[in-house]
């Protein structure tokens, strides 16, 4: 049985929304492509679909519909400015991503814990920003966001999207956070530019199985020290996205954390299921030894270090005990 008809709705879907964009967006930045372009990209989007599925290329992190978005994201419209119609920062500007087509893709429980999540007048740190649309989000309602992104492909995004809306309560930094100040070498899969890591497997991981890879070196540091130094308001709420270094971040904010005991809004990774349970382990142990309790948004349920077996933590939300 060819491998590629399971997924073919999946693709078709995809496909089917890819042909309405051209006709029916609305041009408000960048060049949509020409009819030839539109070919071409269709061509490569087919084979990109068939030598996922058959290759399982990328299939550790993301599924094959994940896959096929950002492709089209990345190859069709990562200069296209618009309007976002649905999601956290629906009616906020963007360029970059599908955040316009008409089909929203669902809540998640990740996003109704955020939606329905206390920040208006607020103080909000975002560590590991991408290209800002969480930021667009806490800015809406925050009185003030702090934001890090290290990728400067990812900066210059982010950057945009602030700008675009013209945000005057971000303050964005071009660094990344981490347990001591130093260099660290991030790799990332141009596909999946959110996803890069300085974390030595996930690293390894996406070095060794993605041919078009890219490594650079990035300046990092640690909250404590950041926020000492730059004079930022204290937080109120941290949200921590950076693709497998969530130990030594929380180990780098210590004193930040004593201090002024913000809640932590965490997305918990890891390259394999076994070490995504591991580093699930080590961050909730040591939450806990600084007075944190840890709640699971997927499970709904509060989770600890000795009982989290072999669960694999998805989303938490730490409060101080």
């Amino acid at each position: 049985m060819n491998p590629v008809i399971p997924h073919m709705t999946t693709m078709m879907t995809l496909v089917s929304v890819y042909r309405y964009l051209p006709q029916r967006g609305v041009r408000q930045g960048g060049d949509i492509p020409n009819r030839k372009a539109r070919s071409g990209r269709r061509r490569q989007l087919l084979q990109f679909t068939q030598e996922t599925i058959l290759q399982g290329f990328r299939a550790q992190h993301f599924d094959l519909k994940h896959r096929i978005v950002s492709f089209i994201s990345q190859k069709l419209f990562a200069h296209y400015t618009y309007t976002i119609r649905h999601g956290l920062a629906k009616g906020m500007r963007r360029k970059g991503g599908l955040g316009f087509v008409p089909i929203s893709p669902g809540e998640t429980a990740e996003t109704k814990f955020l939606a329905e999540m206390q920040i208006d007048g607020r103080v909000v740190y975002d560590i590991g920003a991408f290209e800002g649309v969480l930021t667009l989000f806490f800015a809406r309602r925050a009185r003030q966001v702090v934001t890090w992104e290290p990728n400067p492909r990812n900066y210059g995004k982010c950057a945009e999207n602030i700008r675009l809306n013209q945000l005057r309560n971000v303050t964005l930094n071009n660094r990344g956070i981490s347990d001591k100040r130093g260099t660290i070498e991030l790799i990332y899969d141009p596909l999946m530019p959110g996803a890069g890591s300085g974390e030595a497997v996930i690293a390894e991981q996406i070095g060794s199985t993605v041919r078009t890879a890219r490594k650079l070196l990035i300046p990092v540091l640690t909250l404590d020290e950041d926020v000492e130094q730059s004079a930022f308001p204290a937080p109120d709420l941290i949200k921590i996205d950076i693709e497998g270094m969530e130990l030594p971040a929380l180990k780098g904010m210590a004193k930040t954390l004593a201090r002024h005991s913000p809640a932590l809004f965490i997305e918990m990774h890891g390259a394999t299921p076994k070490e995504k349970v591991e580093n699930g382990i080590a961050v909730l142990g040591l939450l806990e030894s600084y007075g944190y309790k840890s709640y699971d948004v997927e499970a709904a349920r509060y989770l600890t270090a000795a009982t989290l077996g072999q669960y694999r933590p998805g989303h938490l939300y730490c409060t101080r005990a």
